[in-house]
């Protein structure tokens, strides 16, 4: 799936999949946490943050109908 074909939220929910994935990397690989290293002195949003990540994830089980709905519109 290309990111171009997907609708804005599903683009934003895969930016935020990568983003957490490549947190979760440095913090198995190097015990380094960038988001709290970032966003460390305001515990809320790091939780905020968290609470987005988990939800892109679940978006992105659907993003390939969402993307596949609007293909089928344009034919």
């Amino acid at each position: 799936m290309m990111m171009g074909k997907m609708c804005g939220v599903h683009k934003i929910a895969w930016i935020l999949v990568l983003i957490g994935g490549i947190n979760w990397g440095l913090v198995g690989g190097f015990q380094f946490n960038l988001v709290e290293a970032i966003l460390g002195q305001w515990p809320v949003i790091v939780r905020v943050v968290y609470v987005l990540v988990g939800l892109s994830a679940l978006a992105m089980l659907g993003a390939e109908k969402c993307c596949m709905g609007k293909d089928m519109m344009k034919k």
